[in-house]
């Protein structure tokens, strides 16, 4: 089982457990940070390390994380990053796709949001990489959009102590209503820009090849 695998490392290794267990993360989406995150607060509620210290850490982990992916993009360029996400077990190309115009609709602010996202936060560092945003901005905006995120799940398990696993439950539901929500909003954002395209805006011919390349 994930959990007792993942309390395991951590009792094991102490807060680089933490980091090592946060990092697969963004390397493997199918790990999901609304599970092991708790954990991490459940550990510290036993003494394994301190609240602080599951914070540092778990962080770390994430940032270090996402450099790895934002480098793949990078150094890969998008056709062989879309080729490589499609080869993830239990990952659809299609999440890529949606993380991807998502990014080029928003820039600097889907990095920051998107590292709070369910799913999308595991994948906004590769577009980011695939157009080299500027690294310094990069790595800021991810440190603390990912300390926002991992706050309010270490805390969580922290203080639910043995009932972490209240916090999957509920972060199962907001996963559900945030997917909803940015689905929707990719939809509508697609339909604009379709019809601004028939009505000859340059605008809109000029995004539509950006999300689509």
């Amino acid at each position: 089982m994930l959990a007792e695998w993942a309390v395991r490392v951590m009792e094991t290794l102490g807060g680089f457990g933490a980091a090592v267990i946060v990092g697969l993360d963004n390397l493997f989406p199918p790990i999901p940070s609304e599970l092991v995150l708790p954990l991490a607060g459940f550990s510290a509620s036993k003494g394994v390390f301190s609240l602080p210290a599951a914070l540092f850490w778990t962080t770390l982990g994430s940032v270090a994380g996402a450099v790895i992916v934002y480098l793949a993009g990078m150094l890969l360029g998008r056709d062989r990053t879309r080729r490589l996400v499609s080869r993830i077990p239990l990952v659809n190309v299609a999440d890529f796709d949606k993380t991807e115009a998502w990014f080029t609709r928003h820039g600097t602010k889907a990095v920051f949001f998107g590292r709070m996202v369910p799913l999308f936060r595991s994948f906004i560092s590769l577009p980011a990489g695939v157009e080299r945003m500027n690294f310094p901005q990069f790595l800021a905006l991810t440190t603390l959009g990912s300390l926002i995120w991992n706050t309010v799940f270490v805390g969580a398990g922290y203080l639910l102590g043995e009932n972490w696993h209240r916090v999957e439950a509920y972060a199962g539901i907001f996963q559900k209503l945030v997917l909803a929500a940015v689905a929707i909003a990719l939809v509508l954002f697609v339909v604009t820009r379709l019809r601004q395209r028939s009505k000859g805006d340059p605008e809109a011919t000029a995004v539509l090849p950006r999300i689509n390349r």
